[in-house]
């Protein structure tokens, strides 16, 4: 692995994860507490690092990994009150390796469908294969938005992080999670999700994940128990051993630097693969093996990712186009990597959030025949159209807002709880977690079996989505920056 000097974050990303500093450059390096102050103290810093993959994690030459990008852990609740109407809770998937996940269930919607069954979104996080949780404030809050507003029951899967685990890790534990849901063992699942409507859903290194789950239950998914209806692919990490030229340069203020990606990929794999593997350019008979029809990729202008994502969704278009099937893309224009999640209130990210509804939401797509649904190709164009013609109304997305506060230990709350879990029921994994937080003692069960669905006054949607409609599914959502 090559070395490399240490870097400060991407100004972008500084304004968006940290306070908003008057200093044009952060200081990026940290004197060891055992280490006196010194003029050559920088020197030293810099000879300690052995990979710098900035803006999420440094390895340093004795073996040590310095996550930087983190946020605080945040506790479930059972109580949708305590979350803007939608009831958490956390399991434990696998007591082996401690995989688990966290379930959102919209009170509001869960009660409106009465014996119809909700939309059941499998979300993984991003953040690099290597960094983030399903447990910490940012993904806390998106899954709560995409629950709220979507009106599905979203389980956000905490998968095994490298380096400790390298891949496949993630992958085994996306499947175990897909398994589980399958299973339909949860009480939550039991009595709320439609299991025929299953979406895979996952952004950057998550959107990866959401890739090859899908295709892994194409080819093994049997009897597991769920169909999965489409898959959204948000800003996906996918590359290759040739640059296509809009990677060749780096501007200094994307999130991504070519050369950061490209070291990746081996590190992630513990130097087991390098940049040609196929599971990060997919080849096309493992696109033509997908049994699912319907698929979203979301792409954002300034993100070094931007093109790979476009050409997969072209893939995915000119399969559709022979088999039938629907090939969506939404493209934000002047924003970067995962902008989405660290600014969710701006109007770039409430259209993303508009148009990832419309698309869960939509009427299931119906038997293959001759007919084609809309597809679009990155220069928009279409080559087909769908047999429903009835246009529809565009939910009205609820969005948290993250503040804007450095960034705390997460990945280490994550593991402690999977630790002492281990065998326990989930009662006790959330009293552990709720006192590990830092919050008020863990509720006793109420004797009353309504899951979280109290009764009550809903917090009301102060942040309603008041935008117009989104586009009908399969036409190119271009999402201008109106922030």
């Amino acid at each position: 692995m090559p070395n490399r000097a240490t870097s400060c974050y991407p100004r972008s990303l500084q304004r968006s994860t940290t306070k908003r500093c008057k200093r044009i450059q952060i200081d990026c390096i940290k004197r060891p507490r055992n280490m006196p102050a010194s003029k050559n103290f920088a020197d030293h810093a810099v000879a300690e690092v052995d990979l710098d993959l900035s803006p999420f994690l440094k390895r340093y030459k004795d073996g040590r990994i310095e996550r930087l990008l983190r946020s605080t852990p945040v506790a479930a609740s059972e109580n949708p009150a305590n979350n803007r109407g939608v009831a958490t809770r956390d399991v434990v998937i696998d007591h082996s390796t401690g995989v688990s996940a966290r379930l959102f269930l919209p009170s509001r919607a869960a009660m409106a469908a009465g014996s119809r069954r909700l939309p059941l979104v499998v979300y993984i996080h991003g953040g690099s294969f290597c960094t983030e949780s399903a447990f910490c404030r940012t993904y806390h809050g998106y899954a709560t938005s995409l629950a709220a507003s979507a009106g599905a029951l979203v389980v956000s899967v905490e998968y095994r992080l490298a380096p400790e685990h390298p891949i496949p890790a993630a992958y085994d534990d996306a499947w175990s999670a897909l398994k589980w849901v399958g299973s339909l063992a949860d009480p939550w699942l039991a009595e709320y999700a439609d299991p025929a409507r299953t979406f895979l859903a996952g952004d950057s290194a998550g959107g990866n994940i959401t890739y090859h789950t899908a295709v892994r239950a194409s080819r093994d998914g049997g009897n597991m128990g769920v169909n999965i209806e489409g898959m959204v692919i948000v800003h996906p990490y996918f590359w290759g051993a040739k640059r296509l030229p809009s990677e060749e340069a780096w501007d200094g203020a994307t999130v991504f630097p070519p050369n950061g990606v490209d070291w990746l990929w081996p590190f992630v794999t513990a130097g087991q693969a390098g940049n040609d593997d196929p599971r990060l350019n997919p080849p096309e008979e493992e696109i033509a093996s997908l049994t699912c029809r319907r698929v979203l990729v979301a792409v954002a202008g300034k993100d070094t990712l931007r093109e790979r994502g476009c050409r997969l969704l072209d893939r995915f278009r000119d399969y559709y186009a022979r088999t039938g099937g629907e090939a969506t893309l939404v493209e934000s224009e002047g924003e970067d990597h995962g902008f989405h999640l660290y600014s969710p209130l701006r109007a770039t990210s409430r259209r993303l959030m508009a148009s990832i509804v419309d698309f869960i939401n939509q009427p299931p797509a119906p038997e293959l025949d001759d007919s084609l649904h809309w597809h679009v190709s990155c220069e928009g164009k279409k080559i087909g159209r769908t047999t429903t013609s009835a246009a529809r109304t565009a939910p009205r997305p609820m969005i948290l807002g993250v503040p804007r506060r450095p960034f705390m230990d997460v990945f280490g709350y994550g593991m402690d709880m999977k630790r002492h879990c281990s065998g326990s029921s989930s009662t006790t994994c959330m009293a552990y977690a709720t006192s590990k937080i830092g919050g008020g003692r863990a509720k006793s069960a109420s004797p009353k079996k309504n899951y979280g669905l109290f009764s009550g006054t809903v917090w009301p949607n102060k942040q309603a989505y008041k935008g117009p409609a989104a586009a009908l599914p399969g036409a190119r959502h271009v999402i201008k920056n109106m922030w």
